[in-house]
């Protein structure tokens, strides 16, 4: 099974570009046959999840408590009640190549241990680290991670 791991900002609203990017990335996975891996929740994390849905994708939110609280789009919720230590979750559960799109703290430590575990990221709009593609265009973004699946 082929995954990939969409991380970041968990408050991005609905209808910004940070959320509506998440949405193209997660079509994109889903239309390539990819597995769609996020932290379950908000912001990033469903507008991935809600594209991959619309393109009839798989989506897994590995959540960051016990109870099966998600957005609508987490197909399959793994309740792990580890809070951000599921961090580590979601980016090891990626075969190859982690998604960073905007992001805070929580996502900085996943693209850490992503880079640490020889994953690949790509981001848009997200920290400036040795290590990542990370883009400000969002059609260039789309086009180079299109490029990769």
């Amino acid at each position: 099974m082929k995954t990939v791991s969409v991380i970041g900002d968990g408050g991005a609203p609905e209808g910004s570009l940070l959320y509506e990017t998440a949405r193209e990335v997660g079509r994109l996975v889903a239309e390539r046959g990819y597995v769609l891996i996020t932290g379950g929740l908000f912001g990033v994390m469903e507008g991935a999840s809600r594209g991959a849905k619309e393109k009839g994708g798989l989506t897994v939110g590995i959540l960051p408590h016990y109870e099966n609280l998600s957005n609508p789009y987490v197909d399959i919720k793994i309740p792990s009640g580890m809070g951000h230590a599921r961090n580590v979750i979601v980016v090891s559960s990626a075969s190859k190549i982690v998604v960073a799109v905007g992001g805070n703290y929580g996502t900085l430590s996943e693209i850490a241990h992503a880079l640490k575990l020889g994953k690949k990221v790509v981001g848009f709009r997200t920290w400036e680290i040795e290590g990542i593609e990370n883009y400000e265009n969002s059609k260039d973004f789309v086009a180079y991670l299109s490029s990769l699946l």
